[in-house]
């Protein structure tokens, strides 16, 4: 996406008045859309609209031999699709490397917080775990497609239950499903923000436009630690450096965020 320079010093003039077009502010939301069961499928799935940005995210339980590692312990396998349906900028074809580092961001933050309990995951020590399939697909791109995956990726995982499986046969009856939920460490849920740097200003949810004239971002996983904000994973992007007053700023920001925000990421995750 190519944004005239003529509209990227309009945005950079806005956010000096602490204002962006579509009325929020430098730390602000977009309004957070989500719609629970749209697979019959997946054991789990939702959508979830950040704004005029969509994703849909499934979960799919399978069986394999663990890692050798990990004998007593499941795994996680996250995809990510981003077709020409979300954006003209995406192709058919295999994964680019935004789609890779979209599922990468995604499976990190959920991997790192704790929040999967994998040993509970295990069928036989040595022979046979389950595996979570955790797939996400652009539906629209009109920017922050991470944090929308995300927040999707949590939500999918949360309400997804446990297909049976049949140990005489060693198999799954995927038209059977238990009322158990994937074991998760709710305790250990952490959400995803990231923060764009544009002109001397750091905001949150980027639209396209903005998105795409940012000098860098930064990805981060946030949980709860004892009522105080914790970063458990981080991921930059773009070729930009952040400076010591860049990394000051998005710690306040962090705690900011975490503050207003936790309460109510929780509770769309956990409908608690």
């Amino acid at each position: 996406m190519n944004v005239p320079e003529i509209q990227k010093n309009r945005i950079i003039e806005y956010l000096k008045e602490g204002k962006r077009f579509d009325g929020r502010k430098p730390a602000e939301h977009r309004k957070i859309e989500v719609k629970l069961g749209i697979s019959k499928k997946a054991e789990g799935s939702c959508s979830v609209k950040f704004g005029d940005t969509e994703v849909y995210v499934g979960v799919k339980m399978g069986t394999m031999e663990p890692y050798p590692d990990h004998p007593d312990e499941g795994t996680m396998v996250t995809s990510a699709e981003l077709s020409p349906i979300a954006s003209p900028d995406f192709e058919t074809g295999p994964p680019r490397i935004d789609a890779i580092e979209l599922a990468r961001i995604v499976d990190r933050g959920i991997r790192e917080s704790g929040f999967i309990n994998f040993k509970k995951l295990c069928i036989k020590e040595g022979e046979k775990v389950w595996s979570v399939n955790l797939d996400i697909y652009a539906i629209n791109d009109d920017g922050n497609l991470i944090d929308a995956a995300s927040l999707g990726s949590l939500i999918a995982l949360a309400n997804a239950k446990m297909p049976v499986y049949d140990e005489k046969e060693e198999k799954i009856k995927y038209d059977m499903l238990s009322d158990n939920p994937i074991p998760l460490n709710k305790n250990a849920m952490a959400f995803n923000i990231t923060f764009h740097k544009i002109g001397d200003e750091i905001i949150v949810d980027p639209n396209r436009e903005e998105e795409e004239i940012s000098e860098w971002r930064l990805s981060c996983a946030i949980a709860d630690n004892k009522g105080e904000a914790m970063i458990t994973a981080l991921q930059k992007g773009k070729e930009s450096a952040l400076t010591d007053e860049d990394i000051e700023k998005i710690l306040n920001l962090v705690e900011d965020k975490y503050k207003k925000m936790f309460p109510k990421i929780r509770k769309i995750v956990f409908g608690e």
